[in-house]
């Protein structure tokens, strides 16, 4: 049994002016963050893998892409939890265990499966990254506010996407 995640490590020193009681918040919303990210960004590749089908070329390759942004998403969130002096945890077994995304079917083949499997977590993913920009504005952290922003204007634009494949 692994008890590494009940409670958060103790923050760096940082000369950072946002007060450590704020910033210890705001490193745990950007660790769930963190966590679903990574989770989405293996159940991607999961699809990624193992999409067949007429369309079969044009996923792999759009799931691939797909795959590649959400690692930057992933390395942006990290860092600015070290920014703030927290310490980022982004193991599989972390994911694994903080991510609030539904597991990825592994009986599915055909390609609308796939875009269908991926919308119904991209949408939930989307939720969560515009929660945790209200929740961080709130807290006075434009800046990682911004952060949020900037990865929610790109998953909107990947579920636009993965619907339009899935529009008549």
């Amino acid at each position: 049994m692994s008890h590494h995640t009940d409670a958060s490590p103790r923050l760096h020193p940082t000369r950072i002016d946002i007060p450590a009681e704020v910033r210890s918040q705001i490193a745990e919303i950007l660790n769930q963050s963190l966590a679903s990210t990574l989770d989405l960004k293996t159940q991607v590749k999961q699809a990624h893998w193992n999409v067949k089908g007429m369309d079969f070329y044009q996923l792999h390759e759009l799931f691939d892409e797909m795959a590649t942004e959400l690692e930057e998403f992933i390395d942006l969130i990290a860092e600015r939890i070290t920014a703030l002096g927290g310490v980022a945890l982004g193991t599989a077994r972390i994911a694994a265990e903080r991510s609030t995304l539904p597991e990825y079917p592994i009986d599915i083949l055909d390609g609308k499966s796939h875009v269908t499997a991926l919308a119904e977590r991209y949408a939930p993913y989307a939720k969560l990254v515009r929660d945790a920009i209200d929740k961080t504005g709130s807290l006075g952290d434009a800046d990682t506010a911004d952060l949020y922003t900037e990865v929610s204007r790109a998953i909107d634009k990947r579920l636009w996407f993965l619907e339009a494949h899935l529009q008549a």
